[in-house]
């Protein structure tokens, strides 16, 4: 596939402007950027270099902060999950098109138990291939909520495609608070993202989502599957951890309505006074 993009780009280059038999000098600025943008969308699939997987899980940690935090929330995506079952944050979906498109990144996925503990994460690949009237380039931060079981268990299998299955409701926040709300209202799964570029947003209907095995076993050092990872948590990366304390900073158990009072400590029961009269005993004399 990488060759197939490279002879394209290539011959784009080769081609003459306008006046010379050519397209004209936009069009084939535009084929030039889509071509580059589906090479930087090809390297997902690449095996990681060393440290990459660190550095992504270093991004979804400021994704998650740069998303949530800073007074960004304003369709209170924090309330979601605050009940999600689980998380999936994308910290750089790349979009691009010019009739032809495609989008992608590298993303990982967590899921906390019934503690409230957040599991370490597993990476995954999302892209996808769209053609139509189109034009631009987007980069965006994503972040994936999981509302239940049913959905988790859906993204766990090897491969999962957005809005392909009919029993698995999926939904995208966007508008105002009472919009996003009621989109939400009853999606099992909900994703919130913060874009930039020439887009008006950003949809992931038909993008497929896949499991990384070789990058899971480059950051835990073994093989292990996403189900192991973020439902047994049999694995442990201390890198994680930061990425962990964010998702229970921002998701973290809903607080109390009022706080409670502390429950009145119990007094000493008293002893009754022995039966009998009381006896009194002389003092000793002064000396």
């Amino acid at each position: 596939m990488r060759r197939l993009m490279m002879r394209h780009l290539v011959a784009a280059r080769a081609r003459p402007a306008r006046g010379t038999g050519g397209r004209p000098p936009g069009m084939a600025a535009g084929r030039l950027a889509l071509f580059a943008a589906l090479l930087a969308l090809a390297a997902c699939a690449r095996p990681p270099a060393p440290g990459e997987e660190q550095a992504l899980v270093d991004r979804a940690t400021l994704s998650v902060q740069e998303i949530l935090g800073h007074g960004n929330d304003r369709l209170n995506a924090q309330s979601l999950l605050r009940r999600a079952r689980a998380a999936m944050v994308c910290p750089r979906v790349f979009r691009a098109g010019f009739f032809f498109g495609g989008q992608g990144g590298g993303c990982v996925l967590l899921a906390r138990d019934a503690a409230g503990s957040w599991s370490s994460p597993a990476f995954y690949t999302l892209g996808s291939a769209s053609f139509g009237l189109q034009a631009g380039i987007q980069d965006a931060q994503v972040l994936i909520m999981v509302m239940n079981d049913r959905a988790l268990n859906a993204l766990l299998d090897s491969q999962f495609k957005f809005g392909a299955d009919a029993s698995i409701a999926f939904a995208t926040l966007g508008g105002s608070v009472e919009g996003a709300t009621t989109a939400a209202a009853g999606a099992d799964i909900v994703a919130v993202a913060r874009a930039r570029g020439l887009y008006a947003g950003l949809t992931l209907e038909g993008s497929l989502l896949s499991a990384r095995s070789d990058w899971n076993r480059a950051y835990y050092g073994r093989e292990v599957g996403p189900r192991q990872i973020v439902i047994g948590m049999e694995v442990h990366n201390p890198g994680a951890d930061p990425l962990r304390a964010m998702l229970l900073r921002f998701g973290g158990a809903a607080p109390a309505a009022a706080a409670q009072a502390p429950a009145a400590q119990p007094q000493p029961a008293m002893q009754a006074a022995p039966a009998g009269g009381v006896q009194a005993t002389p003092l000793p004399p002064l000396r």
